[in-house]
């Protein structure tokens, strides 16, 4: 599992968005709010930048329909809720000295993470890919999309327009979150890269944050972290932030509105942050 060390998140407002994320949704449409994600100054800064000819994106997970597939995504909702719940014991246990408890949870864990589906799954297409059998590959990734298919969606992403490059990855906080009462905890690292030969500045963010019910909330805020970056050619700009949801596992996309400053009333343009998965159960993406 991925970690990244963030200790200054937390505030009462963070609380109180969790609270109305976590509660009972409308049978309507997707509702849409000002604050459902708060953006979490971590430590950010500019940094030079290598221009990178690579442009990425994030992959979407597919939809399914169907009792069949309204079953198993209900099946992996409470295995995620039971992994995350078991991680917490253990880590409860480990800190209370009760090393013998910590110790029986942790090899349920790993029974867990043995027999699981999808993570079991993962492991069979990782070890397909690795070994050039590309026609299991196609099939474990299908029985993937079957049973869960937001675990195809990796807890990374990377995408560039206009040649301002956005990186993601997001990584699960064991400390944060409390499974017994539905809250799980997120982090997501962002990297900004301006590869294009003109400065730009970071206006605006706008967030769509979906949780594993389906529920969508919409974020529009100034800036990010109370700033609006300015970003010359070849630099970049980095910052954490978190996000909390009321189920073990959700996804994210959006997008930034930027415009280029070297010339004056320079129109705006938005800048697409390519979707990726907000997971209890992480992933193999590499940090960057």
């Amino acid at each position: 599992m991925h970690s990244l060390s963030l200790k200054a998140f937390g505030s009462d407002a963070n609380a109180a968005a969790a609270a109305r994320r976590c509660s009972p949704p409308p049978e309507a449409s997707p509702r849409r709010e000002r604050l459902s994600c708060r953006e979490f100054p971590r430590n950010c800064r500019i940094v030079a930048a290598a221009s990178s000819s690579s442009e990425g994106s994030g992959g979407g997970a597919g939809g399914g329909g169907g009792e069949g597939k309204s079953s198993s995504a209900s099946s992996f909702l409470t295995r995620s809720q039971t992994y995350a719940l078991l991680k917490q014991q253990m880590d409860v246990a480990a800190k209370s000295e009760d090393y013998k408890e910590a110790a029986r949870i942790r090899d349920s864990l790993k029974l867990f993470e043995e027999e699981e589906p999808v993570l079991r799954l993962r492991r069979l297409m990782k070890d397909a890919v690795t070994d050039e059998r590309f026609e299991d590959a196609a099939k474990y990734r299908n029985e993937l999309k079957e049973i869960a298919p937001h675990s195809l969606l990796k807890c990374a992403s990377d995408a560039t327009t206009l040649g301002i490059r956005v990186q993601v990855r997001s990584v699960y906080i064991e400390g944060r979150s409390q499974p017994s009462k539905g809250q799980y905890f997120f982090a997501y690292r962002i990297r900004i890269t301006n590869n294009s030969d003109r400065p730009v500045q970071l206006l605006r963010r706008h967030w769509i944050i979906t949780d594993a019910n389906g529920k969508v909330d919409n974020l529009w805020g100034i800036g990010v972290i109370g700033e609006q970056p300015v970003m010359l050619p070849r630099t970049s700009f980095e910052y954490s932030s978190a996000c909390p949801l009321c189920t073990p596992s959700g996804r994210m996309e959006g997008d930034f509105e930027m415009k280029h400053v070297d010339k004056v009333k320079s129109p705006t343009f938005n800048v697409a942050i390519a979707p990726f998965s907000l997971s209890t159960l992480g992933d193999d993406s590499d940090a960057f």
